[in-house]
């Protein structure tokens, strides 16, 4: 914890992938409030990697509460374990408030839902649609470039949320006791298909880019090749299913106010040169 210039205490919050999608907004959004923020990463200081868990005591020197998001996905074998050992050592040290970023319709994130709130922690759970931020900060970045987005999602439509939204919401969470012991699901304001996605990305790239539907079989054998796990096929059944193909309202909830829609996203990350294609 830090003082502040009149003396007393203030809240200093680990932020566990603080240079991610999420996490690095919600860095600044703290940090923009005057707010005592640690960077959890492999390149923090302290250092905090889930695979070495002699990190999380030093990371949670200090700290009071904390945002918890797992890589690659909280689906994962093994991640309920880690999160449940994370968090009752975070009970043990004093962070009693964390937030963690789950994912909408992902049922074998559930138990690592149960093993944190099972923690003794004074927590929040924050399920979030697929983000908009995929297409210009993650693994969607590659195929816009190339001009083929490949899927095996078929016709399956999406409500893409954006990271901002969800930012906004985990603020909130971290900072405010009305939000303790309850479960919010985001989405954005509307349902978007693939193929609607590719012109979106289009209309405001000025160049083609096409959505290519695929079998699972073919998307497992191009992972194989490029060295991935297949698992992450897995995760594509949360579009190409329809569980998830309806809207939550966790945004305007928390917030008062809408989401915001893939559309603006698109003019903004357009405008930002991300998808321009030199040579």
């Amino acid at each position: 914890m830090t003082k502040n210039t009149n003396g007393t205490r203030s809240a200093t919050t680990l932020v566990i992938g603080g240079n991610g999608k999420t996490g690095r907004r919600v860095a600044e959004r703290l940090q923009g409030q005057g707010r005592a923020v640690r960077i959890g990463s492999r390149a923090g200081e302290p250092p905090f990697d889930w695979d070495r868990p002699e990190t999380w005591g030093p990371a949670l020197h200090g700290v009071d509460r904390a945002y918890v998001t797992y890589h690659p996905d909280l689906a994962f074998p093994g991640a309920a374990d880690r999160i449940g050992a994370f968090a009752e050592a975070a009970v043990a040290a004093g962070a009693r408030r964390l937030v963690l970023l789950s994912g909408r319709g992902e049922e074998a994130a559930r138990l690592a839902e149960s093993r944190l709130q099972a923690s003794g922690a004074d927590w929040t759970v924050v399920r979030a649609s697929w983000f908009n931020q995929n297409f210009d900060e993650s693994f969607f970045l590659e195929p816009v470039l190339a001009g083929e987005i490949a899927l095996p999602v078929g016709e399956a439509v999406e409500p893409f949320v954006d990271a901002g939204d969800i930012a906004d919401v985990v603020v909130a969470a971290l900072t405010d006791d009305r939000h303790v012991g309850r479960t919010y699901e985001l989405s954005g304001p509307r349902l978007i298909g693939f193929g609607e996605v590719a012109a979106e990305l289009s209309k405001a790239t000025g160049r083609r880019i096409a959505y290519v539907p695929v079998s699972d079989a073919e998307y497992r054998a191009v992972l194989r090749e490029n060295g991935l796990s297949e698992e992450f096929a897995e995760l594509f059944t949360l579009i190409s299913d329809g569980r998830n193909a309806h809207l939550v309202h966790g945004v305007e909830e928390v917030l008062g106010r809408p989401p915001r829609d893939f559309a603006d996203y698109v003019r903004e990350a357009a405008a930002s040169g991300v998808w321009d294609v030199r040579g």
